[in-house]
């Protein structure tokens, strides 16, 4: 062994033996601590098998730039226990060199960071409940993030296996073990070869390793997850293991059956109808809480307002209502309009003895609106009817 001072010294088999274990137990470490989850004191879970989280609204919008530690939460199952260095991203189906990737590899190309919002289909999930109860993880108005993402594009990645022209969807396989019925399925989706391919700046899907500038946490995915800008976060798959191209949706649960508009649970009704890509236009109030005891007169009111998942949607306005929808006071959106993020709001409007509820509507440059009521469906997906936050006045 060569010393710094260009000496040399003779080491032992034992010797070296113990040094290898110390830069083994080193590494393991590094990725035993990048894989820890989130601390749970910061979030409100739903569910904590599998762990599924929101941030408290006053939290959530602070800032224009979601903390980590504020970032919802939503999981089908236990955070798997990946080897970063062992770890391999298969990309097989209609491709013509099939793939075996190491994120070493991975990291040789081109790297990109984007700015991107992730909701979930379930965001407003308990407001249904009022019409007839639904399933599933009873959010509140905080399954919905917006944060920096790290990695190389999927339509990168994609040359190197050579898609053939038949493909039409780009289906992703996560190394999670979700139950299903009698067995067990990694989480799937999977998405349009189009959204796929795109090589524009922040409207393609990335393969992503790093989440604010930090390597993923196990519950956001760690060590590699897809992030597909304007899509539900159901379609950003975590702990991503396999990549497949095909000529038809992916046959996963999570795709061909589950995150679809149903009001019918009958088998029929789940197979005719198509599954949800792109979110839709929604907004918040998060500086006061539910059935907050109010004074009268003059109060600032603020929140979150996200744009349709279109790629050229901005927020075109927010309407805020003190008085049962007589009066509305157009809000002030603050900070910078960028594709397929939220933007933050604040509004004065005057509190009187006879309000009841706050409510808010929005709408985009692109037709996006929320209505006055969204239809009851099955599941509780896509809920963004005006938002109405119940207060008193005293």
């Amino acid at each position: 062994m060569t010393l710094s001072n260009g000496s040399t010294q003779r080491i032992s088999r034992r010797k070296m033996i113990q040094m290898s274990s110390v830069v083994v137990t080193a590494l393991t470490q590094a990725n035993l601590q990048a894989a820890a989850p989130v601390d749970e004191k910061e979030l409100i879970f739903r569910t904590t098998e599998p762990r599924n989280g929101e941030p408290d609204l006053a939290d959530l919008i602070k800032s224009w730039l979601t903390p980590t530690k504020y970032f919802y939460v939503r999981s089908h199952a236990p955070n798997p226990v990946i080897d970063a260095d062992n770890f391999r991203l298969t990309i097989d189906g209609m491709v013509e060199r099939t793939q075996s990737l190491s994120l070493k590899q991975l990291k040789q190309l081109p790297e990109h960071t984007i700015t991107a919002t992730l909701t979930c289909a379930g965001n407003r999930r308990a407001e249904f409940n009022s019409e007839k109860a639904v399933g599933g993880v009873q959010w509140g108005s905080a399954a919905i993030g917006n944060a920096t993402w790290t990695g190389v594009a999927l339509a990168d990645v994609l040359k190197l296996a050579g898609l053939k022209s038949e493909v039409k969807h780009i289906c992703f396989e996560g190394l999670d073990q979700v139950e299903e019925g009698s067995h067990t399925i990694g989480f799937g989706a999977s998405i349009p070869v189009e959204k796929a391919i795109k090589s524009e700046e922040g409207l393609g899907a990335l393969l992503v390793y790093k989440m604010n500038g930090e390597q993923l946490t196990a519950d956001h995915g760690y060590p590699l997850r897809t992030v597909v800008p304007g899509y539900i976060g159901a379609r950003s798959v975590k702990w991503l293991g396999k990549i497949t191209a095909s000529d038809r949706p992916s046959l996963n649960h999570f795709i061909a059956t589950a995150y679809k508009l149903v009001r019918e649970t009958g088998a029929l009704d789940w197979e005719e109808a198509a599954p949800i890509y792109r979110y839709v236009i929604n907004a918040a109030i998060g500086s006061i809480a539910e059935n907050s005891v109010l004074k009268p007169g003059p109060l600032t009111v603020s929140g979150y307002v996200l744009p349709s998942g279109r790629a050229d949607a901005l927020v075109k306005q927010v309407m805020v209502s003190a008085d049962m929808g007589k009066t509305w006071q157009p809000a002030q959106l603050q900070g910078q309009q960028s594709r397929y993020c939220w933007q933050l709001w604040q509004v004065t409007v005057d509190i009187t003895t006879e309000t009841k509820q706050l409510w808010v509507r929005a709408n985009d440059n692109q037709g996006g609106f929320m209505p006055y009521r969204t239809p009851w469906n099955a599941k509780g997906y896509m809920q963004n009817s005006w938002f109405k936050l119940p207060v008193s006045v005293q």
